[in-house]
C-alpha cells in the first residue's frame, strides 16, 4: 500500500508564488499541518514500513513529522516540477503564457523553460513501478509536491477517469493505491 502526502505550506504558498525546486521550509501553519496528518495517520493505526521523500527540505521535514519512527530515503524522483523560469512568479499575477497553461494543464503546452507534463508523469511512473517490488509487501508513504504528486496520481488514474492535473490539491492532503495481482489500484484521496 502506499500513502501519497503534499508537503505542509510554506511562506511562499502562503503568498501564493509558484514554487519549483528552490528549497523552502515549511512555515509554522505548514509545521502543524504535518504534525496533524502524522496524528491522523496514528489514530486510524496506519503504520509505514518506509517514507520516501523528495530531497526538498519543506517534504523531507513533512516526511520526519508526519512518520518520525519511519526510516527516511530520499529519491530525486519525487522532487517538483521545473518551474525554470518562472520559478518564484506571483500567481496573482502571473505571466500570460503561465495563465493558460494553468487553466487547461492538458491542452496547453508547458511555457519553454518547464518541464512538460508528460516528463512529470513519466518521471513519478517510472518511480511508482520501481517502487512495485516494495509496495507489495510494505506501508510507504510517499512526501511530495502539488504537481509532482499530480504526476503520480495521473499515472495511477485508468485511461478514461477524470484527471488530476486541474484538481486542486491542498497541502497535507493524502492520496492512496493500493498494489493488487502486480497494479496499483486507482487512487483515492483520504485525508
Amino acid at each position: 500500500m502506499i500513502y501519497i502526502i503534499r508537503h505542509g505550506q510554506t511562506e511562499q504558498n502562503y503568498r501564493r508564488l509558484l514554487t519549483g525546486r528552490r528549497d523552502y521550509r515549511l512555515n509554522e501553519t505548514g509545521i502543524r499541518q504535518a504534525q496533524e496528518a502524522g496524528e491522523w495517520f496514528r489514530s486510524r493505526g496506519i503504520h509505514f514500513d518506509l517514507v520516501y521523500s523528495s530531497p526538498l527540505g519543506r517534504a523531507v521535514h513533512t516526511a520526519k513529522l508526519a512518520a518520525p519512527e519511519t526510516e527516511l530515503r530520499i529519491d530525486e524522483r519525487l522532487i517538483e516540477m521545473e518551474f525554470g523560469p518562472y520559478e518564484g512568479m506571483d500567481l496573482t499575477h502571473p505571466a500570460p503564457e503561465v495563465m493558460t497553461f494553468f487553466r487547461d494543464f492538458e491542452h496547453n503546452p508547458a511555457p519553454a523553460g518547464m518541464e512538460t507534463l508528460n516528463q512529470v508523469t513519466e518521471r513519478l511512473g517510472g518511480f511508482l513501478e520501481w517502487l512495485k517490488p516494495e509496495a507489495a509487501e510494505k506501508s510507504i508513504l510517499l512526501s511530495t509536491h502539488a504537481i509532482a504528486m499530480k504526476g503520480a496520481l495521473s499515472y495511477l488514474t485508468p485511461p478514461g477517469r477524470p484527471s488530476y492535473w486541474p484538481k486542486t490539491i491542498e497541502n497535507c492532503a493524502v492520496y492512496t493505491s493500493e498494489l493488487v495481482d502486480g497494479a496499483y489500484t486507482e487512487p483515492v484521496q483520504i485525508r
